[in-house]
């Protein structure tokens, strides 16, 4: 599901989440992993996964091959996929 700024929120093993929209078909999708153990930061919302909170680490989005992602575990929830829109708009100065 696509928030406010487009980003799809996918959820992605070993976690992470595809951070672009769902209507742009690249050979790449950007992807900011997750952590446990990272410590608490305005550009680092917590999410659940699989019932346990994580921070998505929006400062390391990278651009991935979907070949070397697996399948899909999810959705963040429409309030956890904006909080990541308002972290990567500080990481990314827009």
């Amino acid at each position: 599901m696509p928030s406010a700024a487009g980003a799809a929120a996918r959820l992605i093993p070993p976690f992470g989440s595809a951070v672009q929209s769902d209507q742009l078909p690249l050979s790449t999708w950007l992807v900011a992993p997750t952590s446990t153990s990272a410590r608490a930061a305005s550009f680092r919302p917590e999410v659940e996964i699989e019932g346990q909170v994580t921070r998505v680490l929006a400062e390391q989005t990278a651009a991935v091959d979907p070949g070397r992602l697996g399948n899909s575990v999810g959705y963040l929830s429409l309030e956890e996929s904006r909080r990541v829109d308002a972290a990567l708009r500080i990481v990314l100065d827009l």
